[in-house]
């Protein structure tokens, strides 16, 4: 018989045809441009009744299997040479990320320096609270750098014994130094041995136990928020798929009615207030685009109520509105002389003026927010026959969301919260949040509610809770936008963040009593008192700081005490795949936005803690910087660019005129002093507290790759380099380096 596989047969010989290997050479690179498969040929095997033809198939087989070896030889040899490249190009760029923060380092100017230099901090509060405001910083720092040299010494403590010991040796698979008989001469050896039992034993009987126990309760508290995050996407989904959706009552807005010689459709009165602090920047565009709104002007009011302390800015926003009165829009400038209470102070000082009373409805807009021209058309007709309704809220977009990857980040958040959270209370529950702008307000809701009061950095849910509380429903709007801008700096985005935070936190103090004692159902008080406040604004950056930046570094320190690894990454990654479905084209920032999420816990978590315990820095409220992406300079040029092409411009209705303030503007700028200049400069900052967290979780990563534990220790370290680059401002914006 002959054998089964003829390995010295002539048909070994033979070349094998339909496996060529094409691959271009690219300096530096290796590229494969193409990879044939094998032709049928290697596949065909005849049949035959004839051991000899059997013997020649199987060894037929044999040539295809080696050449295809030889094929994927090739193929691994090009990726590890691609490979190479790529690890090649590491080294420069850690020198050159480790350029960066040698001149951020540099810079020195760090978030502990007074902020009497930042512009856009109003209203009182004097040297006195910004001294407790610093103080409160700093007791918060302290308790952060105390975990940091407690990791460190602990740490070392640990790095010494894995040396006595050689554990560390057995982990990495090198060789034990003999050192034993050298230590033990000395008796250091023993010393340290009987040092490190007393430690684990303090570990496992005092330490261990309370650590678990906190842990546990986060544990508790974040499956309750998670399931909180789920239910609200279920309702999303559930909205989506019955296609619900708020329909106004139906309105034929026509051209003319010819009997009346006025537009068709319900044209109420209603009132536009722009409230405004020191908005050089997009102060044109949003007074042009609210001057653009379709609706009768003898049924249309705006308010410019700037509370702006630059001379320079009360001058270019009062001449801007000279303007549009001139086109024949009805509009009016008021400025306070006592600037009291914030946004809240400026606008319940409007509501005051003796023709408001002739107006049913209020429509609010920021001064970065340009409402489409059919805005109105579009959120006014829902009061109509409904009587209870006391707010329609629009969505926002944002007209920078693409700017850089920190304001791609909070374009993942607010899409979560206005297309889920958003909607679905506003479909379900007739309740959310008043944004503070782009919202139309009917104005005896806001009358019944007590009107706008000055006791919080948040007026704007202040006066949402209390307008709940009287019975009024809300609707939110997902289909009408109107375009804002999102903070390009990690300085602005922060202090925002801050005012966002604390404020809810001294309104839940405020409203507790009134909320229970309101004649509202069981339900609703439940839906206020647990989800509105306690889970999404205490629970959520409580469990997120400790559980997170505090716990879980101490357990690498004191292993007794353990976090699965569910709850280190399986859960955080199925939450945050589901804030990112309502913004689908942000889904490869998926673990940036995970890490920047934890890292953003420790301003959230200390403006919580600042608001629930009526803290100094809880009353700052600072103006959020804006760039003015599409302000005034912009629209000249683009009119410069395409003259015949028709531009709605958003500003002065001369071109001509837009420009001669543009010059003016320039002209004071140069005139102005140098250290005034100087004074008012932007930089960069190194924030504190970010980068002692960085460090602790850096420090605990180090502590986890002595443990070999795998999950926690990339964890650790990535949200560590989060919390690095966060803390030296290398997110955003970047000024003045």
């Amino acid at each position: 018989m002959a054998p089964l596989f003829n390995m010295f047969g002539k048909n070994n010989k033979e070349s094998h045809r339909g496996t060529p290997v094409v691959v271009k050479m690219e300096n530096p690179n290796w590229s494969m441009v193409e990879l044939e498969a094998p032709s049928e040929e290697d596949f065909i095997l005849t049949t035959s009744a004839t051991t000899t033809a059997a013997s020649e198939n199987a060894s037929s087989r044999d040539k295809a299997r080696g050449k295809n070896a030889k094929q994927l030889t090739w193929v691994l040899l090009l990726k590890a040479h691609r490979a190479a490249g790529c690890l090649a190009s590491l080294p420069p760029a850690l020198l050159s990320l480790a350029s960066a923060v040698k001149r951020r380092v540099v810079s020195g100017r760090t978030d502990a320096e007074s902020d009497s230099d930042v512009n856009g901090v109003v209203g009182v509060g004097g040297v006195g609270r910004e001294k407790e405001n610093q103080r409160v910083k700093a007791r918060f720092y302290s308790c952060i750098k105390l975990f940091l040299y407690l990791s460190v010494i602990l740490l070392c403590f640990e790095v010494a014994a894995y040396y006595f010991k050689g554990w560390n040796f057995v982990h990495f698979g090198a060789p034990h130094l003999h050192l034993d008989q050298f230590w033990a001469h000395f008796g250091v050896k023993g010393l340290f041995g009987w040092v490190y039992s007393r430690w684990v034993f303090i570990r496992v009987e005092y330490l261990a136990p309370p650590l678990q126990f906190l842990a546990n309760v986060c544990i508790v508290l974040f499956l309750i928020q998670s399931l909180d995050r789920l239910v609200l996407c279920l309702g999303c989904f559930w909205i989506r798929f019955k296609k619900i959706k708020n329909v106004a009552a139906a309105e034929d807005y026509g051209d003319l009615d010819l009997e009346s010689g006025e537009k068709k459709g319900f044209f109420p009165m209603v009132l536009v207030q722009i409230p405004m602090c020191n908005e050089r920047e997009v102060y044109q565009q949003s007074i042009g685009a609210v001057c653009n709104l379709d609706w009768p002007k003898s049924k249309l009011l705006i308010q410019v109520l700037d509370d702006s302390d630059d001379p320079i800015t009360q001058s270019l926003i009062n001449d801007e509105v000279k303007k549009w009165q001139q086109e024949g829009v009805n509009i009016v400038y008021r400025h306070r002389v006592i600037r009291e209470g914030y946004k809240a102070g400026n606008l319940k000082s409007a509501m005051s003026c003796s023709y408001v009373k002739d107006y049913e409805f209020v429509a609010i807009f920021d001064a970065d927010f340009q409402p489409t021209a059919d805005f109105l058309k579009r959120t006014v007709p829902h009061f109509k026959d409904n009587d209870e309704l006391g707010l329609v809220q629009a969505r926002w977009s944002f007209v920078n969301k693409d700017e850089n990857l920190l304001t791609r980040l909070q374009n993942i958040n607010l899409a979560f919260h206005f297309e889920v959270e958003q909607q679905v209370n506003g479909i379900f529950l007739n309740f959310f949040g008043f944004n503070g702008t782009a919202g139309v307000w009917r104005i005896k809701a806001l009358e019944d509610a007590g009107g706008w009061l000055e006791r919080t950095t948040v007026e704007d849910m202040d006066i949402a809770v209390r307008a709940h509380l009287h019975g009024w429903k809300f609707i939110f709007l997902n289909d009408v936008e109107c375009q804002c801008e999102l903070p390009e700096s990690y300085e602005a985005y922060r202090k925002q963040q801050h005012r966002w935070h604390s404020g809810p936190m001294q309104l839940f103090r405020l409203c507790l009593p009134a909320i229970i004692r309101s004649k509202i159902s069981l339900s609703k008080k439940f839906n206020m008192i647990f989800l509105f406040f306690l889970l999404r604004k205490l629970i959520l950056p409580f469990y997120s700081f400790t559980l997170f930046c505090i716990i879980l570094p101490m357990t690498m320190f004191v292993p007794e005490a353990e976090l699965p690894a569910w709850v280190v990454c399986y859960i955080p990654a199925t939450m945050s795949f589901l804030n990112i479905l309502p913004a689908p084209k942000s889904f490869p920032f998926i673990v940036p936005y995970l890490l920047f999420e934890n890292t953003m816990s420790v301003t959230k978590f200390n403006a919580m803690v600042s608001g629930l315990f009526q803290l100094g820095s809880a009353y700052e409220w600072v103006v959020t910087k804006k760039s003015g992406r599409s302000s005034e300079g912009d629209l000249v040029s683009m009119v410069e660019k395409q003259p015949k092409q028709h531009q709605r411009v958003a500003s002065a209705p001369d071109l001509a005129e837009s420009k001669e303030v543009i010059q003016r503007l320039e002209k004071k700028k140069i005139a102005s002093s140098p250290s005034s200049s100087e004074k008012n400069k932007k930089h960069n900052r190194i924030y504190m507290n970010e980068l002692a967290l960085a460090f602790l979780l850096l420090t605990a990563s180090a502590r986890s790759l002595l443990s070999a534990q795998g999950i926690h220790f990339y964890f650790l370290l990535f949200q560590g380099i989060s919390f690095l680059l966060v803390g030296l401002d290398l997110i955003g914006e970047q000024v003045d380096r």
